[in-house]
């Protein structure tokens, strides 16, 4: 699978990844975190370690959507999670004055 991490372009694929995380001890996990194998790793981590860039240079986005595109799973990240719609301004002010509100 091709993706941009960091501005550059990367092929990657699951087995790829499993092979360089292959001997890495996982550090502690603080915020995002991907499964690989039977390890939870920390998802900068296995950034910096699969496109041997500075782990400032990229964001943890970038990597967790590349990760979850190639089957892996990153505990804690919403499942089907959709955005709750909000009233504008303008709708919130309409309702309280008793008009109905269309959202």
């Amino acid at each position: 699978m091709r993706c941009v991490i960091a501005r550059f372009p990367f092929d990657l694929t699951k087995s790829g990844v499993l092979e360089s995380m292959k001997g890495v001890k996982p550090e502690q996990v603080i915020g995002a975190s991907v499964i690989i194998g039977r390890r939870t790793y920390p998802i900068k981590q296995v950034g910096q370690v699969i496109t041997r860039q500075d782990r400032r240079d990229f964001s943890a986005g970038e990597v967790l959507r590349a990760m979850t595109q190639l089957g892996f799973t990153c505990p804690g990240l919403p499942c089907n999670a959709a955005p709750k719609r909000v009233a504008s301004p303008f709708q919130q002010a309409s309702t309280m004055l008793g008009a109905p509100a269309t959202v």
